[in-house]
């Protein structure tokens, strides 16, 4: 996921410095799902009404343990945690932030978790082909992601899954 990130921010042109951070900062995206009982993180199934609030809760929770940072790369951390879930058309979460509202680096996450997500096992699904989160996430374009990111992810296919297979290999 990480990996991920630093390509979409090295391919969107950003500086040297931004990519490392990125690199770096996008590990602690989901920091705050130490806040979240493991009986809902491992539930195999669909979560509840009740239990998807609490879900959503890490990412507020996530902002608060990386909050009023000095580091460069714990601020970008911080909003990587806050707004990964936001959507392109205001319909995610916390904030309900829609397009530029989102910080750059909170939609970059955002859509290197969601592939990550995708295409990894989880306690709830098997693992899908790269070849159909890829679609999904064209599928996706302009609702749940930023057109752009979009188009510079699935300009650069070849390299999205060289890094799956390295980072499939090492596990």
């Amino acid at each position: 996921m990480a990996r991920y990130s630093a390509l979409i921010a090295e391919k969107l042109g950003l500086p040297a410095r931004d990519v490392q951070n990125i690199l770096y900062a996008a590990p602690m995206h989901d920091v705050g799902k130490i806040g979240i009982p493991d009986s809902i993180l491992l539930k195999p199934g669909k979560l509840t009404a009740e239990e998807f609030e609490i879900m959503k809760s890490h990412t507020t929770i996530g902002a608060k343990i990386l909050g009023n940072p000095e580091a460069e790369i714990l601020k970008i951390a911080e909003q990587a945690a806050l707004s990964h879930h936001e959507k392109w058309n205001g319909k995610g979460y916390p904030q309900g932030l829609s397009g530029d509202e989102i910080p750059l680096f909170g939609r970059i996450a955002g859509l290197a978790d969601v592939f990550d997500a995708l295409t990894s096992r989880r306690p709830y699904k098997d693992p899908f082909p790269a070849e159909v989160a890829f679609e999904i996430i064209r599928e996706e374009r302009g609702k749940h992601f930023d057109p752009d990111l979009v188009d510079v992810f699935l300009e650069n296919i070849d390299e999205v899954l060289q890094i799956k297979a390295e980072v499939t290999s090492s596990i």
